[in-house]
């Protein structure tokens, strides 16, 4: 059964997404709006007609991994074909029957312990140009914010020599009721402030730019800069050196295992005691606690008052979010909550809930930046892509090519589009802040920081 809305437009890539959940949903809305022509795949008829009703999209109503479905669908005219049902199994399938079928890039969603470790083995293969896997991405996402608690976020960009840091100045910085021109050399040499947010309005600033108490800021910077400067202006950069996780999921294991090897004391809390007895197995160095997360007086037994983190993992929004406020209400830890669904997703900002993550968004930004890539090869390749402030920001990493018209000229004379800077330049490993007389080089990496969407290659940053 095949869901078309018209004939298809020559515009994009054509790409076929399988399942039509939480991640498929998300991709959908990401990629149409970047151009692309997208059919989805799925066996449940109501979620084709509920995205074909709101995208200008073809569906098709069957079973992934059959060759007369991925037919109906066009495999043969594909460009990339991204699996993301409920099964790894599936979802392999589907990419295996693909590459016999059509000279097509294919992407899997995997979730299993068991394949992740064997992911370079199934991508070499079974041919895959990507396997993700949203609870590690989720896992690697709050262990980033654990190491710099004052965070919100923190996204690394430059092979990690660079970090993008999210974080809500309070009443009485220094850095309030001063603009960025004046807030002097000492300070901000190192880093720079490229993103704000204030009453729900965010911009990319300039240097007549005046911050207040509230503002949510991006500012990126060369790791042991960033520290610095977070200290300089009276933040704690130091890691946290014990965390509690309220739920023994995958997610948790992944999380659990990178704390670890920092050196951070973990807890878990989970509901399921066979569960329990596989992370004690998985986890000798953790300390796993069989009951209810939601129970007040386990969670003060464990010692929630005293914990310097604590990450709220169960497999319910609901109850995530209430763990998290009650755990304000207690102690003074760094506060991470997992949030599946994003329907109510400017409510929630607006918990104050610390750090709240979005495994669909985690996953769906590593999708699109391959996804640019191949769109971009013959200009210059994406390296990272990274969404803030609910998709209204985009941090792009852009490989420069030779012969890119952003080179050879200095950053003074290049005439940006409005609401854009580039923020950084990693040369070789060596990471320069940019200011006026610096000069872009091919091979360099540049990181461009824009509310504009769908920006391919560098030049495009250009009037």
């Amino acid at each position: 059964m095949n869901m078309r809305k018209k004939e298809r437009k020559a515009r994009g890539l054509h790409i076929i997404i399988i399942g039509c959940g939480k991640v498929g949903t998300t991709l959908v809305g990401r990629l149409i709006a970047d151009g692309h022509d997208i059919t989805v795949i799925d066996q449940n008829a109501a979620r084709i007609q509920q995205l074909t009703d709101r995208y200008d999209i073809s569906g098709v109503v069957g079973n992934g991994a059959s060759f007369a479905t991925q037919s109906e669908a066009g495999i043969d005219v594909a460009d990339i074909l991204i699996a993301v049902t409920d099964s790894d199994e599936l979802n392999l399938l589907c990419c295996v029957v693909a590459k016999r079928a059509a000279q097509c890039e294919v992407i899997a969603r995997v979730r299993t312990p068991d394949y992740i470790q064997e992911a370079d083995y199934l991508k070499e293969k079974l041919g895959l140009a990507m396997i993700i896997n949203p609870d590690l991405q989720t896992a690697r996402a709050i262990a980033r914010v654990l190491y710099m608690p004052t965070a919100l976020s923190v996204n690394t960009f430059a092979g990690g020599q660079a970090d993008m840091v999210r974080m809500k100045l309070p009443e009485g910085n220094v850095l309030t009721g001063k603009r960025i021109m004046d807030l002097g050399s000492e300070r901000l040499s190192d880093v720079l402030i490229c993103a704000v947010e204030r009453g729900g309005e965010v911009v990319i600033p300039d240097g007549s730019f005046v911050l207040e108490a509230g503002d949510v800021i991006v500012f990126i910077a060369q790791i042991r800069n960033g520290r610095h400067f977070l200290r300089d202006i009276g933040f704690q950069t130091h890691q946290v050196r014990d965390a509690l996780l309220l739920g023994g999921g995958r997610c948790a294991y992944y999380l659990a295992r990178l704390l670890l090897d920092a050196g951070i004391e973990v807890k878990i809390i989970e509901r399921d005691r066979q569960r329990c007895e596989e992370l004690s197995t998985l986890l000798p160095r953790a300390i796993v606690i069989n009951g209810d997360a939601g129970s007040e007086e386990l969670l003060g037994e464990v010692g929630i008052g005293t914990a310097q983190a604590v990450v709220a993992l169960t497999g319910f929004d609901e109850g995530n979010i209430f763990l998290t406020l009650h755990a304000r209400e207690v102690s003074d830890a760094k506060l991470v909550a997992k949030v599946s669904r994003t329907t109510y997703r400017n409510v929630i900002n607006s918990l104050d809930l610390g750090s709240v993550v979005y495994p669909q968004y985690i996953t769906s930004e590593a999708i699109v930046a391959y996804v640019r890539t191949k769109t971009a090869q013959m200009h210059g390749d994406i390296e990272t892509l990274v969404q803030l402030f609910s998709d209204r920001v985009e941090a792009i990493e852009f490989l420069v090519a030779e012969g890119s018209k952003v080179t050879g000229v200095p950053l003074s004379e290049l005439r940006l589009k409005d609401q854009m800077l580039l923020t950084c330049i990693n040369r070789g490993g060596r990471i320069i802040i940019p200011r006026g007389h610096d000069v872009i080089r091919p091979g360099d990496t540049v990181i461009l920081v824009t509310t504009h969407t769908g920006i391919d290659c560098i030049d495009d940053a250009l009037r």
